[in-house]
C-alpha cells in the first residue's frame, strides 16, 4: 500500500491561509465554527484588516444567507483586498478643497453626508472629535492614513503572534481539512507580516462566539486545586517581537538637517541606593510653530577612549509635555519611540510654546550590580610628586574630566554657578552661594565668571590637600556621580538631548533635580494608557492591565479602580530573551485603591535576536 502526498501549498498561499486563520480564531474558538450573522462577518473581516462597507457585506450576506464557513471567509478575503495607503490618500485629497493637506470639519461633513453611504451630522461630529487630536478643527489626513494602515498591519502581527504562541489553536482543524502548519512555515509567515513595527496596541479583547460554553465548563471545575482556579483571575499577554521588525520603521533624518536651528543639552541618569533613577529635567521654548526633530542618546565620553562604555547600551527616551501652570495641567505631547543605533528619535510638528523635556530610562539596563566582583583594592586617587607635593593621579584626572563634561550641561566647556550647583547638590546636598562663588573666582581658574576644567581640577586638588591626602571625601564625590572603587562608571548613564527646529531657534534650560518625578511618572503612565486598550483581569471588573508595545520596549500598567488596595502577582517565566526593570521574573505589585501604577518595563537582552514577552498577571487574594 502506498500513500501519495497532496501537493503542498506555496509559501504565499500558506502565509495567506495562516493570516485568514489568525483573524478567524480571534473571533471564534474554532475554524469549524460558522459565521452566523452579518455582524459577525463584519467583525471577522475587520480582524483581517478589511474595512467592509454595508454594500460589501450585503454582497456576501444576502437575505437567503444563514451561515458562512471558514472556506467561504477565505474566498471573500481573496476578493476583498486591503485598503492601501495611497488609495486612502486619494480619497481624502478629493475632500481637501484647498489642497493644504488638512480637512476641516465642514469639508468632512460635506463628503460623508452627501456621498456614498451617507452619515448623519451627529456621526460625522463623533468621528471628527476622535480624529482631531490637536483640537484645532483640522484633520491631518496624511498622518491619519499612515497610522490607520500601520494599525491594521500591527493587528495582523498581534493575531499571528497569538496563533504562534497557542499550540492548541495550531492543532485545530483548518477549515474543512485537518491542518497543522509546520512551525517553519508559520514562523516565516509571521516574520513576513512583521515587516511593520509593533508600536501600536494589540486588538481589543472580543467575546468569543461560544464563550457561554466556556464559562459553564469553568463553573463545573470547582474541585480543582486553588492554584488552577486562580487562573480565572489571570491574564496572559504573549507578544513576540522579531529582530527584523524594527529595521523597517526607522525614522529618516530630515533632509537638510544641518541647516536647521539646533540646541542641545547634556545630563545624566543616576541610580540611587533604593533602585530609583533620577536626572535633570529641562524646559524647551519654541518661539513659533515648526517642524522638530528630537533625539536623545547615551553620551560617549572622549577622555577615556581605552575604556569600554557599558552605559552606551542603556535605553533612553524623551517625553515632551506641555508646560501648564501646575503639574496637573501638563499633558503629554509626544515621546521618542523609534531608534537609530543608540539614538532615540521623534519627528513632527510642535506648536509655539513652552514644554517640559523629561528624560527617561526603563531601569532594565541601568541597575545595581553585585559588588562581589569588584577588587578589594581601590584605585589610588592622590599621590605625592618627586618634590613631596600632593597631586591627583592620572586616573582620577581622567574621571574628573569626564565628570566635567557631564555637568557642563550647555556644552560650552565652562561651568556656570547653576551648573556647578547641580554637581554640588548631587555630591554634597548643598549649594554654593554667590559669595562662595566669588571666593572660587579668586582661587581657581575662571573665564567669564565660569569655572574652567583646569579650575575644576584645582578645586578637587585643594579638597585633597586640605585632608592631607585622605581620599575619603573624593570617594564620596565619585560614588555620588556613579563610579565604583575601580573608577568605572556603573551607577550612572550620561546622555545628550538634541533639538532641531526647521523654522525657528529653540532654547533649552535645565530645571532642578527634584522638579518632576511625579511629572515623569504621569507622562510614562499616559504613554502606556494612550496607546493600548485596557484588559480586565478575568473575574475582576475593576482591575485592568494596559500593555504598551513599542519598537524596542514593552511596558505594562495596572489600573485599580476598586476602593481597596489589590496585589497582583506577575510571572515572566515564559518570556524569552527578556529583561525586566524589576530585576526578577516573578514578583508582586501592590496597587493602592483607585490608583494606576507602572508594573514593569521589558527590553530584549539581545536586540539582534527575536524576543518573546509572555507575562501572566494574577490577582492574589486579600489578606
Amino acid at each position: 500500500m502506498s500513500f501519495h502526498e497532496s501537493p503542498r501549498p506555496s509559501d504565499e498561499e500558506e502565509a495567506f491561509y495562516t493570516q485568514c486563520r489568525a483573524a478567524y480564531l480571534s473571533v471564534f474558538r474554532s475554524s469549524l465554527t460558522n459565521i452566523a450573522s452579518k455582524q459577525q462577518l463584519c467583525r471577522v473581516l475587520q480582524q483581517a484588516g478589511r474595512n467592509p462597507s454595508n454594500s460589501t457585506l450585503s454582497k456576501y450576506w444576502t437575505p437567503r444567507t444563514s451561515k458562512l464557513n471558514f472556506d467561504d471567509f477565505c474566498e471573500i478575503l481573496k476578493c476583498e483586498k486591503k485598503t492601501e495607503e495611497t488609495e486612502l490618500l486619494r480619497a481624502f485629497r478629493k475632500m481637501d478643497v484647498n489642497g493644504d493637506g488638512y480637512i476641516s470639519r465642514s469639508e468632512l461633513e460635506k463628503a460623508l453626508t452627501t456621498r456614498g453611504e451617507k452619515m448623519t451630522t451627529e456621526e460625522v461630529n463623533a468621528i471628527f472629535s476622535l480624529l482631531d487630536i490637536n483640537k484645532d478643527g483640522k484633520l491631518d489626513y496624511t498622518e491619519f492614513c499612515r497610522l490607520l494602515v500601520s494599525t491594521v498591519e500591527q493587528c495582523q502581527i498581534a493575531l499571528l503572534e497569538r496563533l504562534e504562541a497557542n499550540a492548541k489553536l495550531k492543532r485545530q482543524n483548518f477549515g474543512s481539512q485537518s491542518y497543522s502548519p509546520p512551525k517553519s512555515s508559520l514562523s516565516s509567515a509571521a516574520a513576513a507580516a512583521s515587516q511593520a513595527t509593533v508600536t501600536v496596541p494589540q486588538p481589543p479583547e472580543t467575546p468569543r462566539a461560544d464563550s457561554d460554553t466556556t464559562l459553564k465548563k469553568d463553573s463545573r471545575s470547582s474541585s480543582r486545586p486553588s492554584s488552577a482556579r486562580s487562573r480565572r483571575s489571570s491574564l496572559s499577554n504573549p507578544i513576540t517581537v522579531t529582530s527584523s521588525s524594527t529595521k523597517t520603521s526607522k525614522i529618516q533624518e530630515p533632509s537638510g538637517l544641518q541647516e536647521w536651528h539646533q540646541s542641545y543639552v547634556k545630563g545624566c541618569f543616576f541610580l540611587e541606593d533604593d533602585g530609583s533613577i533620577s536626572s535633570l529635567q529641562y524646559q524647551l521654548h519654541i518661539p513659533q510653530t515648526t517642524n522638530v526633530y528630537l533625539t536623545i542618546q547615551p553620551l560617549s565620553l572622549s577622555h577615556r577612549p581605552d575604556k569600554p562604555f557599558s552605559w552606551m547600551t542603556v535605553d533612553t527616551a524623551l517625553f515632551v509635555m506641555s508646560a501648564g501652570e501646575t503639574k496637573e495641567d501638563s499633558t503629554l505631547v509626544c515621546f521618542t519611540e523609534s531608534k537609530d543605533k543608540e539614538k532615540y528619535v521623534w519627528k513632527g510638528e510642535l506648536n509655539a510654546g513652552t514644554y517640559h523635556l523629561l528624560p527617561f530610562t526603563s531601569g532594565c539596563k541601568l541597575k545595581k550590580r553585585s559588588k562581589k566582583s569588584i577588587s578589594n583594592k581601590p584605585v589610588e586617587l592622590v599621590h605625592r610628586t618627586d618634590t613631596g607635593e600632593l597631586d591627583l593621579t592620572r586616573e582620577l584626572r581622567e574621571v574628573l574630566s569626564d565628570i566635567f563634561e557631564v555637568i557642563d550641561v550647555d556644552g560650552n566647556s565652562l561651568l556656570s554657578l547653576e551648573e556647578y550647583n547641580f554637581f554640588e547638590l548631587r555630591t554634597s546636598g548643598e549649594k554654593c552661594d554667590k559669595d562662595a562663588w566669588a571666593v572660587c573666582k579668586e582661587n581657581f581658574d575662571m573665564r567669564k565668571n565660569q569655572l574652567t576644567q583646569q579650575g575644576f581640577m584645582e578645586l578637587n586638588l585643594m579638597e585633597a590637600t586640605e585632608k592631607d591626602g585622605d581620599p575619603a571625601d573624593l570617594w564620596v564625590t565619585l560614588e555620588a556621580m556613579g563610579y565604583n572603587r575601580m573608577l568605572e562608571l556603573v551607577d550612572a548613564c550620561p546622555f545628550q538631548i538634541d533639538v532641531h527646529c526647521e523654522g525657528t531657534q529653540p532654547s533649552i534650560q535645565p530645571l532642578s533635580m527634584d522638579s518632576g518625578p511625579k511629572l515623569l511618572n504621569q507622562a510614562v503612565q499616559k504613554s502606556i494608557t494612550a496607546r493600548t486598550g485596557a484588559k480586565a483581569l478575568r473575574g475582576q471588573d475593576n482591575v485592568f492591565i494596559y500593555t504598551y508595545r513599542g519598537e524596542h520596549r514593552i511596558s505594562s500598567l495596572i489600573a485599580n479602580k476598586t476602593n481597596q488596595k489589590v496585589t497582583v502577582h506577575v510571572n515572566n517565566e515564559q518570556s524569552r530573551n527578556c529583561c525586566s526593570s524589576r530585576g526578577m521574573t516573578v514578583f508582586a505589585v501592590e496597587v493602592p485603591a483607585r490608583t494606576k501604577m507602572v508594573c514593569q518595563h521589558v527590553l530584549p537582552i539581545n536586540e539582534r535576536q527575536d524576543w518573546t514577552y509572555n507575562c501572566v498577571e494574577t490577582m492574589l487574594p486579600c489578606t
